[in-house]
């Protein structure tokens, strides 16, 4: 049994569930709406229940309702189809597996401190915690399995994914151009978190069509009338291979900025998460692949994103970066598989010898 409750999370299973399948395994797929998460799984043509079915609302009471609502709905089917494992990255599936005695592991590539309400209630019932080596996951690291990747590179990496320069062609996108990402900020860990405002997009974009450069925008939010014209109108399966041939990101995403830091395309956050999340710590300060900026220090964005401008082989550069790292990690999406297949003995194997990861290289 997988839970997902998130675009990325799918994505980051989607190739292990296909090997899974191949060998004969079955799997539950757990679903709640979010942004185009059914509409993907709809068309990779696997099977799912989505548990709920109406988008929650944005409000801590709503949060923690919705959570209630999934243990009620959950436990019926753990009841039901008897799941050899469950996985997820959310609270009921560790919750539940605990309380039914099931094999569990939690998935994560978010920092303790950054999501440490739903880590409180997830990561004491949980038999591993999955996540990049980077990552911190406070008291709970005699739990943790850190695998010496990010989970992005589990659906970006190079043997998984194949950017289409036709997709440029199919939506009449000439070279170069910029790509800027606007998201919802409406997460649990992002009350209180600033990102692009409109002001702000109003300098970038002039600031880059002075350079005869184009620009797209991907927002999670309706655009203003005046931002129209830059509106990115694409089929989602589809943005990655936008995002791969863009010069440059510019977004309030921590998620999209990892994305373009696996196909090696320069990004500048410009969030207040800038500092505090290890994995874009670990892309920005080893392998110069991104760069976070407060929302405090606009003109920082401005100065950042004018010497990127200035570099002429920005591509070629930032592709031995990600060249770099790459030669560093490990391809997740086998270990991941072969995690799922073998567990919970693999657990162990990772805990007496976490260097056996590094022949999924």
């Amino acid at each position: 049994m997988i839970y997902v409750g998130h675009p990325s999370q799918y994505l980051f299973f989607r190739e292990s569930i296909r090997k899974l399948k191949e060998k004969g395994n079955s799997v539950l797929l757990l679903i709640k709406t979010k942004d185009i998460l059914e509409d993907i799984i709809i068309q990779d043509g696997f099977e799912y229940i989505n548990i709920m079915p109406k988008p929650r609302g944005n409000s801590k009471f709503s949060i923690g309702w919705n959570l209630l609502v999934r243990l009620v709905r959950i436990l019926p089917l753990i009841m039901k189809e008897q799941p050899d494992l469950m996985i997820g990255g959310d609270a009921t599936i560790s919750q539940l597996g605990w309380l039914l005695r099931k094999n569990r592991f939690t998935l994560t590539e978010d920092d303790y401190p950054v999501i440490k309400t739903l880590a409180d209630i997830t990561f004491p019932f949980s038999q591993a915690i999955v996540s990049p080596k980077v990552c911190n996951v406070g008291k709970w690291s005699e739990k943790k399995i850190g695998y010496d990747g990010y989970m992005k590179l589990a659906y970006l990496h190079p043997d998984v994914f194949h950017p289409k320069k036709e997709t440029l062609y199919r939506y009449n996108i000439n070279e170069p151009y910029v790509l800027i990402r606007l998201a919802k900020l409406t997460a649990h860990h992002d009350f209180g978190i600033k990102g692009i405002g409109y002001n702000d997009l109003k300098e970038i974009i002039g600031l880059i069509e002075e350079k005869n450069i184009s620009v797209f925008i991907s927002s999670e939010a309706d655009l203003t009338e005046e931002f129209k014209k830059y509106e990115l109108i694409i089929d989602p399966s589809d943005m990655h291979h936008i995002l791969a041939y863009s010069k440059i990101l510019i977004s309030d995403s921590q998620s999209m900025s990892v994305e373009a830091s696996m196909l090696g395309v320069p990004s500048i956050r410009f969030s207040d998460f800038a500092g505090r999340i290890s994995v874009l710590e670990e892309l920005e300060h080893t392998y110069e692949l991104t760069f976070g900026i407060s929302t405090d220090n606009f003109a920082e964005l401005i100065r950042k994103l004018k010497h990127l401008l200035t570099i002429e082989e920005l591509n070629e550069l930032f592709s031995k970066r990600k060249q770099r790292m790459l030669s560093d990690k490990i391809n997740v999406s086998k270990f991941i598989t072969w995690f799922i297949e073998e567990f919970p003995n693999s657990m162990q194997v990772m805990r007496e010898n976490p260097d056996f990861q590094y022949r999924f290289k």
